[in-house]
C-alpha cells in the first residue's frame, strides 16, 4: 500500500492535499456546523471498514494507514480559517474566540421569512388551507414532521384529498433525491414532505411556505439550529413564510424567532 512507497512508519498519517498548500493559506469551511462533524467522523468510518477487511485477510495490515485524517491531525494542518454558517456550532464559536461577522444582507436582497406560531388543534386542516393559497399562485411547500411514520401518514392523507405531494426519506439515494427536487421545481407536484427536511444548502426559490409540525418537541430535529436551517428554506422566495405548529413556545423556538426578527429589522432598515 501507499505506506510502503512513502516510507512512513506504522500509524503515521498519509499525505493529503493540504500538505501541498503554502504555509499561509486560508481555509474557508462552508456550512461548518455539518462539514466539521463529517471530517470528525471520516476516520472512524474508514477504520471500522478496514478492521474487517484486514481481519479476514482481504487487505494487508498497512491498509489501515491509507486512511482519512484524524480530526486532531486535520486541526494541525489548518491555519487561518473562516467558518461559514448560519448556525455555527460550539466548536466554531470557541475557535473564533469572539471574532464573528454577521452577513445580514442576502445576495438575493430578500429579508428573512417571518416565523409564525400556530396551535396544533386542527393543524392539518389549517395547513391544507395554507397549501391551497400557495398552489393557486403556483408556489411550492415544504412540510417537515418529527417521525417517519407521521410523514408517511400525512403523504397518504394528502393523496386522498387531492394534494400533489411526494415523501422524501432516508432510504432514497442521492440521485433519486435530486430527481424529486427537480420534479418539485418543474411543477410535477406541490408539497414535499420529510423528516429531517434537507436543511443545509437546499436552494428552492419556488418554495413559499415551510410548515414545521411538532415544533415544540424539543430535541435534535427541533433545536434552534434545526429550526433556523429549516426556516431558511423559505428565504429564497420574496413572499416566503414559516409556520411552526406547536402548543407552547420552547426556548429554541423563541430564540429562533427573536433572531429572525432581529435580522428582519436590520435588513428592513437598510
Amino acid at each position: 500500500t501507499l505506506r510502503y512507497f512513502d516510507g512512513r512508519a506504522e500509524g503515521t498519517r498519509p499525505f493529503c492535499l493540504l500538505d501541498y498548500f503554502p504555509q499561509d493559506y486560508l481555509m474557508v469551511i462552508d456550512e461548518s456546523h455539518v462539514t466539521l462533524p463529517q471530517v470528525h467522523a471520516m476516520f472512524g468510518g474508514d477504520r471500522a471498514r478496514k478492521e474487517n477487511l484486514v481481519e479476514y485477510g482481504f487487505r494487508l495490515p498497512a491498509a489501515k494507514d491509507n486512511r482519512p485524517l484524524r480530526f486532531e491531525e486535520f486541526e494541525q494542518l489548518v491555519g487561518t480559517t473562516i467558518y461559514v454558517s448560519a448556525t455555527p456550532a460550539d466548536y466554531e464559536l470557541m475557535k473564533s474566540e469572539g471574532v464573528i461577522v454577521e452577513q445580514l444582507i442576502r445576495p438575493t436582497g430578500l429579508v428573512d421569512p417571518p416565523l409564525e406560531v400556530r396551535i396544533t388543534d386542527n393543524q392539518i386542516d389549517d395547513l391544507l388551507e395554507e397549501i391551497d393559497k400557495r398552489v393557486r399562485n403556483d408556489d411550492k411547500i415544504l412540510v417537515t414532521t418529527i417521525t417517519k411514520r407521521m410523514a408517511e401518514e400525512l403523504s397518504k392523507y394528502f393523496d386522498r384529498v387531492g394534494v400533489r405531494n411526494r415523501y422524501i426519506h432516508s432510504d432514497i439515494d442521492t440521485l433519486e433525491r435530486v430527481q424529486i427536487l427537480e420534479d418539485l421545481r418543474a411543477g410535477m407536484f406541490d408539497v414535499l414532505i420529510g423528516v429531517n427536511l434537507l436543511r443545509e444548502g437546499l436552494d428552492l426559490p419556488e418554495v413559499a411556505l415551510v410548515a414545521i409540525l411538532d415544533a415544540d418537541k424539543e430535541g435534535f430535529l427541533r433545536n434552534v439550529r434545526s429550526i433556523t436551517q429549516i426556516a431558511g428554506r423559505a428565504a429564497r422566495h420574496s413572499n416566503g413564510n414559516v409556520i411552526l405548529y406547536a402548543d407552547h413556545c420552547t426556548d429554541s423556538m423563541r430564540y429562533a424567532i427573536e433572531q429572525s426578527n432581529r435580522r428582519r429589522r436590520k435588513t428592513d432598515a437598510l
